[in-house]
């Protein structure tokens, strides 16, 4: 767009100075003329004509209003796209940040061969064996609700 807009003003400013020379000559009944070429066989002189300048119509201008908010709409709809585009990504990688964290807890959870708690005391009460299947397994439940998997 901006090089049609480019275009147009050099040829707008090339005005002045690319029209052609206009001839004007009387023929025999008295009747003036004027051409772009002298005649032949009449004497002519130059005469300078003053173009009137260059105007757009009030339905170029028009077009050209409606064309610039249609691109103006289409720029501001392509940067929300990309801005929710970007949002979504940053959230997929939390997301798999979370998941990769998620997996390794339960990779480790699956090691381990017996959980404990601390008491009052400070000292170690180990969970039983259905205990630790029941950790183990509420654990898993989260990763797959997290995760797919």
């Amino acid at each position: 767009m901006t090089r049609k807009l480019l275009i147009s003003l050099f040829l707008l400013s090339l005005g002045p100075f690319s029209h052609a020379a206009v001839y004007q000559w009387t023929d025999a009944n008295g009747q003036t003329h004027f051409g772009d070429r002298p005649p032949a066989k009449a004497s002519s002189k130059e005469v300078r004509v003053n173009a009137a300048p260059a105007q757009a119509d009030a339905t170029a201008r028009d077009r050209q209003q409606k064309m610039t908010e249609f691109l103006d709409q289409q720029q501001k709809e392509r940067e929300e796209r990309q801005a929710k585009e970007a949002k979504a990504r940053q959230q997929a990688e939390k997301q798999e940040e979370l998941c990769r964290n998620l997996q390794a807890r339960l990779k480790h959870l699956e090691s381990v061969s017996t959980f404990y708690d601390i008491n009052e005391k400070g000292e170690r009460e180990y969970v039983s064996e259905e205990e630790n299947q029941q950790i183990r397994d509420r654990f898993r439940a989260k990763v797959k609700e997290t995760c797919g998997e």
